[in-house]
């Protein structure tokens, strides 16, 4: 897996976990079935830290023009989150135009999700102290200062230079994907 972290590579942190009454290992079965049937991943998401038009496409455009490539990183966590069977019918790439989930996918009580190539294994040290956010309202501040809490994603690049005083927040990296075009959506 350290083949993706090469200075300037974007990535998109995520914690990921328990989610819509399913494990995380049941939801790594099932994104790998929707994978062979779909031949892509949505990957289903929530909250406002990386929106789809305001944050991750405009960073994954960017990163991919630039650098080629765009990855999604996760750490799992013990997570608790109410069961819900909510499943979105239609996505968008602009919040404006709808169009049907494609076929073999499925997103679960998420407004958003991003849109990834097949879900890689993988044993990663990410020190988060080394990056920085690189969307959104806090953009440029350290990522190990800025994740945590609440705050459970967030669109980061490697820092140029390493802040002096910074304690390390090293973020075990077990699952990581390709992150294609459109790269984010909303879900309804």
């Amino acid at each position: 897996m350290s083949l993706i972290i090469k200075p300037n590579t974007g990535l998109l942190f995520m914690k990921v976990g328990l989610h819509a009454g399913e494990s995380f290992e049941d939801i790594l079965e099932r994104k790998k079935q929707e994978y062979d049937d779909a031949g892509m991943i949505f990957w289903g998401y929530g909250g406002s830290t990386c929106h789809p038009t305001r944050h991750v496409q405009p960073f994954a455009k960017m990163m991919v023009e630039e650098h080629g490539d765009i990855y999604i990183v996760m750490e799992e966590i013990d997570s608790h989150h109410d069961p819900t069977v909510i499943l979105a019918k239609e996505y968008s790439e602009d919040g404006v135009n709808w169009k049907p989930i494609p076929k073999g996918i499925e997103v679960r009580g998420s407004r958003y999700a991003v849109v990834l190539e097949e879900l890689e294994e993988g044993d990663l040290d990410l020190d988060l102290s080394h990056y920085k956010v690189a969307a959104g309202p806090s953009t440029g501040r350290i990522a190990s200062e800025y994740i945590g809490g609440r705050v459970d994603k967030a669109c980061i690049t490697m820092a140029a230079e390493q802040s002096s005083g910074v304690e390390p927040k090293i973020k075990k990296i077990h699952h990581h994907a390709k992150i294609k075009q459109p790269f984010a959506v909303f879900t309804r």
